[in-house]
């Protein structure tokens, strides 16, 4: 299954995509959609740029799947809502490509990639660097955007299982309850 992780930010996107076979990971591509370029009063365009850069990936990686990493609110609730615009612009790309979208914190890439929640970046781009045996560091907003792909990929196999748990036992439940006489 090949996963585009995408890191959403207004000024920088970072996006991963990475195959994942059984337990094994491969690095396709990595890096970062700029808004920097544009005015920051210009909100319009710079959210245009990531749709259509999100749009490009996905035509050129051709992914099956993809997962976001789900914003925290910060201290500025603006910077906040830009950022909640900005990771708008991105899942609409994705979901306008037909892509599943799953989405995990920063914490919960954290402790999938570095093993703890309180990685800090240089840790997580380490780990990535490891899991998926590059030869350099790759870029901070790279390295997260791969670390939630890389989340998808051990997460998502965990949650495709419960779901299908769920199913069967739905099933189960049903056959039991209509065989019954009263």
């Amino acid at each position: 299954m090949r996963i585009l992780g995408i890191d959403p930010g207004l000024q920088t996107t970072g996006f991963g995509v990475v195959d994942a076979d059984g337990h094994g990971l491969r690095y396709v591509a990595s890096g970062t959609i700029s808004t920097r370029h544009l005015g920051t009063g210009n909100l319009p365009a710079r959210l245009k740029v990531l749709f259509d850069g999100i749009a490009e990936i996905t035509a050129r990686y051709q992914p099956d799947a993809s997962a976001v990493e789900i914003i925290f609110v910060n201290v500025n609730p603006q910077s906040t809502l830009l950022l909640g615009q900005a990771r708008g612009a991105c899942v609409t790309a994705l979901v306008s490509n037909n892509l599943s979208v799953a989405e995990y914190t920063a914490l919960q890439m954290k402790k999938a990639v570095a093993g703890h929640g309180q990685a800090a970046k240089a840790q997580v781009q380490e780990m990535v660097r490891r899991l998926l045996d590059l030869p350099g560091l790759p870029g901070a907003d790279a390295a997260d955007a791969l670390g939630i792909a890389i989340t998808h990929a051990q997460v998502g196999r965990s949650m495709a299982r419960l779901a299908e748990a769920a199913e069967l036992s739905k099933t189960h439940a049903g056959t039991y309850r209509q065989g019954r006489s009263r």
